[in-house]
């Protein structure tokens, strides 16, 4: 009977043993697969980039260039162009997370919100939208998310540390007439040179540079060469500066771009961020003097506290929601913004006199402007920390050299604003430590 039962016996232990072999060749198969799939291409201070992360953001910014109809460019140079920009956000990221910037759910899910309301969609329907291109929901979240941070971050160590002189307005006045005029739709290519390069370095970027240069004048796509070239942040919407006078374009663009035909490409432009490839893609008159000059001033009183090592964002927002309560119940928002504002206006009961448009920071401004006469606001982030604002009243008047100055003043800081952003991205990236590996095998 033992003898009959060995060879079903061999026969069980051979189907067992190939079962066995075939499981550990497939499961070493997808061991390198994901080895291959998850290894790491660049490190950011300390933290990592992996290949399935950068895959992961091309397939978001493949089905944006679609939808764009831009032409895509050489996958490879996508890649490497995708993985600078990671690289550009990590490092942002991480300075903003130093510096205690965050962004709630609750902002966050407004955000999302206006997103989908852009798009004239519920949030079911943007959710199916994404699904369709292929974007997980919860990716997509998070990316929101950051953009938001590194837009804080911008506001706070960029534009709110920009100024404008009355001497600059003076200029600016004389030498422009104002903010009238041909305004002029303008797309450009930074390739970004990063301080200590060397010559040889030097030579290179520069080559690119005068490559891509000539790719444009004999008629490349603008916009596929702006994703695969460009060190800027608009990269990926072609370059695009929109339609500005030239007194709001970057004072290195304003005198050729004044020069070129629509359809043309300038010469190569150095300035200290890098080498500038700029193209007019078209030009139209001003709108000319507006015979109403009426600006809508606001009189406003605010109450700020600012995030620091004792007042954590957490506090800060409790402490402003009980002073809410207190005014709501009838103290007055003067004498507690003298008692609890770390302003300088706190002397005057946190009365910031009459506020013209593009006074105060985005965030200021629109809360400030959707609130009544004798209004106080909710709890308002800004670069500056957090706010209760109240809007005492308002008066519209008739400013035309004020309103010159205003727009002159908008301009100005229009112009350094995109100067000092890449100037400050250069400086980050310099002193980021980054390991770039994509290129191993």
């Amino acid at each position: 009977m033992f003898s009959s039962a060995f060879p079903k016996f061999q026969f069980f232990l051979r189907l067992v043993l190939a079962l066995l072999a075939a499981v550990f060749l497939t499961l070493a198969v997808e061991a390198r697969e994901v080895k291959e799939i998850d290894r790491i291409v660049a490190v950011v201070g300390s933290e990592a980039i992996t290949l399935s992360e950068v895959n992961d953001r091309l397939q978001s910014v493949v089905a944006q260039l679609q939808r764009q109809g831009t032409p895509l460019p050489d996958r490879e140079i996508l890649a490497q162009q995708m993985l600078e920009r990671m690289v550009m956000d990590r490092a942002q990221l991480q300075e903003a997370r130093d510096l205690g910037l965050v962004v709630d759910d609750a902002q966050l899910e407004q955000t999302l919100d206006r997103i989908a309301a852009n798009n004239k969609m519920n949030r079911e329907q943007f959710h199916a939208a994404l699904q369709k291109d292929g974007i997980p929901y919860a990716r997509f979240r998070e990316e929101i998310r950051e953009e938001l941070i590194i837009s804080r971050l911008r506001e706070r160590e960029v534009e709110s540390r920009l100024t404008v002189s009355e001497a600059e307005i003076d200029n600016f006045i004389a030498q422009s007439g104002g903010a009238g005029g041909a305004t002029y739709r303008v797309v450009h290519i930074l390739v970004r040179v990063p301080e200590g390069v060397s010559p040889a370095q030097l030579r290179s970027l520069q080559t690119k540079a005068e490559t891509v240069q000539q790719r444009a004048k004999q008629g490349d796509d603008f916009a596929e060469l702006a994703a695969a070239y460009s060190d800027a942040p608009d990269a990926l919407q072609g370059g695009d500066l929109g339609w500005r006078p030239l007194g709001r374009l970057p004072s290195i663009f304003s005198d050729m771009v004044g020069k070129l035909s629509p359809g043309e490409t300038g010469e190569i432009l150095r300035s200290p961020s890098g080498f500038h490839i700029v193209k007019l893609i078209a030009q139209r008159g001003g709108e000319g003097g507006s015979a109403d000059a009426s600006v809508r001033q606001t009189h406003a009183r605010h109450i700020l506290l600012r995030v620091n090592e004792v007042i954590s964002e957490t506090e800060a927002r409790r402490r402003l929601a009980d002073l809410r309560e207190r005014i709501r119940h009838g103290e007055a928002f003067a004498e507690l913004a003298r008692l609890y504002s770390q302003d300088g206006s706190a002397a005057n009961g946190g009365d910031l006199g009459w506020v013209n448009p593009g006074d105060t920071v985005p965030e200021f401004e629109r809360a400030m402007d959707a609130l009544a006469d004798g209004e106080v606001s909710e709890v308002v982030q800004s670069p500056f920390g957090f706010h209760l604002i109240k809007v005492e009243r308002r008066r519209i008047e008739d400013m035309s050299a004020e309103k010159e100055r205003l727009s002159a003043r908008r301009a100005i800081r229009e112009r350094k604003m995109d100067e000092a952003y890449q100037d400050w991205l250069r400086q980050l990236r310099d002193r980021t430590h980054v390991e770039d590996r994509l290129k191993e095998e």
